[in-house]
């Protein structure tokens, strides 16, 4: 395998690129001048090095000054700890933070549950965040905010069975994103009034 085929390998594991795209993207590469290829992968390294992962909702963030790894929102005082919403990803939780018609508490599932999987477990964060419930000592609700799809239904019926037991015991109402989302949408292109409206329909 030449590097051109490589590098297109490397492409194909962005989210939404294929084939044709990933190669398109070498070419690019190929057609810039070597000042362009060195700056892009100083700053992949970079990226590496000035970005950390907030150690209660999984986001990634600048870290900078903050040496507890808890991004802004986890380290906000105006948070809402009553409530935690689950998503899938960072772009989820970017989306719904832009929004502004949530302030409450996230945590980043890390993905959404196959339909057909054996290994589930270690292809999201569901231990994590079933030990981290019983800490949340004014949590009242839990927001499952996933796509609305096949797999984000079946990762929405997973996760309310694995969590229960704990809610139950605790007495923490598990809700869903209602009417507003249309079938198939991805919650990171939903817009404001979309979101709005799918939190208020929640059920």
């Amino acid at each position: 395998m030449d590097i051109i085929e490589k590098l297109t390998e490397i492409f194909k594991e962005f989210p939404g690129i294929g084939e044709r795209q990933a190669r398109r993207f070498v070419y690019f590469l190929m057609s810039r001048n070597g000042s362009y290829a060195e700056n892009l992968s100083s700053l992949i390294l970079d990226l590496k090095k000035e970005v950390a992962q907030c150690r209660d909702c999984f986001r990634f963030f600048i870290l900078g000054k903050n040496k507890e790894k808890l991004c802004e929102i986890c380290a906000s005082p105006n948070i809402e700890n009553s409530v935690l919403m689950i998503v899938e990803k960072d772009s989820d939780l970017e989306s719904v933070n832009k929004s502004r018609v949530y302030g409450g508490k996230y945590f980043i599932l890390g993905g959404l549950v196959p339909i057909v999987e054996k290994n589930t477990k270690s292809r999201v964060r569901i231990e994590e965040l079933k030990k981290k419930i019983p800490n949340q000592k004014e949590l009242k609700e839990i927001i499952l905010a996933f796509s609305l799809s096949p797999q984000g239904d079946h990762t929405d019926q997973y996760v309310r069975e694995q969590l229960k037991e704990v809610t139950e015991k605790l007495n923490i109402k598990i809700s869903s994103l209602g009417k507003g989302l249309s079938t198939g949408t991805e919650l990171e292109y939903s817009d404001n009034d979309t979101l709005k409206n799918a939190l208020k329909n929640r059920q």
